[in-house]
């Protein structure tokens, strides 16, 4: 037996009724999916473009630390040039006193402990290069070396004039200083374009 409407209590929905409520309902359903599409579409789009923006700050941080690393590398190298340049220096005053004489040049201690200063210094070079730099400076020690061993040579030449040993053997003396500063030059040319590379 049929059941009647009325005993559900829905008298009042007829069949046109209940047309238009599906048409309703599928218009809610639509407007539901389409939201939740355009809500899921905002997050995909907002979690990309915040991808993409932690991804920039990651390569510009990259970039900052390897700016930062080549900078302290430079001042690091531009330091230890200028010790080395110093401990030149002192090297050279000190054989200056051996040429002259410490009477004309007081003040200056023997060539030993100025020419190991040198070659700490060096050593420095060496672990800061780059190669071109650390051959450079080994041609300057090395030139230095070789004027402490043939004032060395001079000094133990029996004499009676007692004129300083510049004096004495002035060609050699002013051979020793065009080599001192030939080689001196050409640690800075090599230092210079060294650091002007980075």
């Amino acid at each position: 037996m049929p059941v009647p409407q009325s005993c559900y209590g829905f008298d009042w929905i007829g069949p046109t009724m209940m047309s238009g409520m599906r048409e309703t309902v599928a218009i809610a359903l639509i407007t539901s999916l389409s939201t939740l599409t355009a809500a899921g579409l905002t997050g995909l789009v907002t979690a990309l473009t915040v991808r993409r923006q932690v991804a920039g700050q990651l390569a510009a941080a990259r970039e900052e630390r390897a700016e930062q690393r080549t900078l302290r590398r430079h001042q690091a190298r531009r330091d230890t040039y200028v010790s080395f340049l110093a401990a030149c220096d002192r090297a050279y005053r000190a054989l200056d006193t051996g040429w002259v004489g410490a009477d004309t040049a007081p003040g200056e201690d023997a060539p030993y402990p100025a020419l190991r200063a040198l070659d700490e210094a060096y050593n420095l070079v060496l672990l800061a290069g780059p190669a071109g730099v650390a051959e450079a400076a080994g041609l300057t020690v090395r030139s230095v070396n070789e004027e402490y061993a043939q004032q060395r040579r001079l000094q133990r030449e029996e004499t009676t004039d007692t004129n300083s040993l510049a004096a004495r053997h002035r060609t050699e003396h002013l051979a020793m200083i065009r080599r001192r500063a030939e080689r001196r030059d050409a640690f800075v040319t090599v230092a210079r374009g060294a650091l002007e590379v980075e």
